[in-house]
């Protein structure tokens, strides 16, 4: 009210036109009146800043989740089916031999044997189909049924990592349960052919999505980038606008990290398919992987810029991109105890969604055709070579995985510490001044 009351003042005492005008030339502001306010808005436009790099620092730890859950499928979960059908085995042998002592698989062997069980029927149904089939179906459509095509595509893949892994735990759950307890479900094969015929169907799409892409890739006007482009931008529209709380961003981190895994993969597979046509020359290489960085060049700079608004709009702190990462680090933690209620991989396709089976098994199908592998001794000796560096990388994957698991939840437990220390040093203290105000100081002095 004062500010007006001086104002008014200057309008009054202004004379003539040339006064005025005068005015307006030597018109001052202070924006120390509206200190806090600026600097609210200065420290909006630095967290909008340093949004890109809190988002990779999460995208990059769960990146490498779902790496080690997709690496599983081909280093450690063989193994571990050929251990627990070891056992399966022995313990048949032995009930043979009149030996009738309780030697049950346990759940987790007996989980291993349906993972490895489904994928490999999956793949003795998928391997027969010819590719190019669907490749000449779809080459045949327009640039604008592409885009149509693939945004389809996308929305299917999203429904069906939602519930494929719920499918998956029904299957485990029925083959483990116990017993004693009352039994009202279909029984484990019934499930067993609904997880195959899951699985199946999502190969199926993720196939069709890497033809495109392919297609997209390898076509003369550039299809690729307008595709991309276009459903990127249709994604940003229909999330930066909408209301979003701590929990609602946790899950759409979760579902950008799966989405640019899985959009790797399928680049991947794009890459393989396309130098096997090219007689895998260098200059086509290089050209391809252009084009494949630009994608996801364009596919990071839309997560960046759809984050920084939603956090801008929604007044969410900055500190949440760290309290998602602890999220993590427990899950992680907790799924590698000894004593753990579930698997990493099956923790991390309940966390993001990503299920790696399906993934898995079309990767098989376009290696066994793009690839050939002859009786040779160099092509067995390539063979067990790109086995060794998979399993390597998996293994160095998982130490890091672990061990920032570990700093992370040692950095939280000191800081809560920290934080209930300096509380019960405040209640002390206050304790301290309400017994001197009721006993006097000597009392006080003799209690502590």
């Amino acid at each position: 009210m004062e500010k007006v009351e001086i104002a008014t003042r200057k309008s009054e005492s202004l004379g003539s036109l040339w006064d005025f005008i005068l005015f307006e030339f030597k018109l001052g502001y202070s924006l120390e009146n509206d200190e806090k306010e600026f600097s609210d808005k200065r420290e909006k436009v630095y967290n909008f800043m340093k949004i890109p790099l809190e988002v990779e620092r999460f995208m990059l730890y769960g990146i490498c989740q779902c790496v080690d859950s997709f690496l599983f499928v081909y280093t450690f979960l063989p193994l571990r089916a050929l251990v627990a059908l070891k056992s399966l085995i022995c313990s048949s042998l032995s009930k043979l031999n009149g030996n009738h002592e309780k030697n049950y698989l346990s759940a987790a062997e007996i989980c291993d044997l349906l993972k490895m069980a489904v994928l490999i029927t999956c793949l003795m149904m998928l391997l027969p189909w010819d590719t190019s089939m669907i490749y000449h179906i779809i080459k045949r459509q327009s640039v604008i049924k592409l885009y149509i095509l693939f945004n389809m595509l996308e929305v299917g893949d999203r429904l069906f990592s939602s519930f494929g892994q719920d499918i998956l735990d029904a299957l485990f759950w029925t083959a483990t349960e116990p017993k004693t307890s009352q039994r009202s479900h279909f029984g484990v094969l019934p499930h067993f052919i609904i997880a195959v015929f899951y699985v199946f169907l999502h190969s199926i799409l993720v196939l069709c999505q890497a033809t495109i892409l392919n297609i997209a890739i390898n076509s003369k006007k550039g299809a690729l980038l307008p595709i991309m482009m276009s459903n990127n931008f249709i994604e940003l529209n229909g999330s930066v606008f909408k209301k979003f709380n701590k929990t609602t961003l946790f899950q759409l981190s979760c579902s950008d990290i799966r989405e640019r895994f899985h959009l790797f993969i399928l680049l991947l597979i794009v890459v393989v398919q396309t130098m096997k046509e090219y007689q895998w020359t260098s200059e086509s290489f290089w050209k391809l992987m252009l084009d494949c960085v630009n994608v996801m060049i364009l596919e990071i700079i839309i997560d960046w810029t759809k984050h920084a608004f939603i956090t801008r709009f929604n007044e969410i702190n900055l500190s949440v991109y760290s309290d998602y990462l602890l999220s993590f680090a427990y899950d992680t933690a907790q799924s590698y105890n000894k004593k753990a209620f579930t698997d990493h991989s099956d923790s991390v396709a309940r966390r993001m969604g990503f299920i790696p089976i399906p993934l898995g098994v079309v990767i098989i199908k376009v290696l066994t055709k793009c690839v050939s592998i002859d009786g040779q001794l160099v092509s067995i000796v390539l063979l067990l070579s790109t086995l060794t560096c998979v399993a390597t990388l998996k293994i160095v994957n998982l130490v890091y995985i672990i061990g920032r698991a570990c700093k992370m939840i040692n950095l939280d437990k000191t800081v809560c510490e920290n934080k209930n220390k300096n509380k019960s040093q405040l209640f002390i203290y206050f304790d301290i001044i309400i017994n001197r105000l009721i006993y006097g100081r000597h009392t006080l002095i003799h209690k502590y």
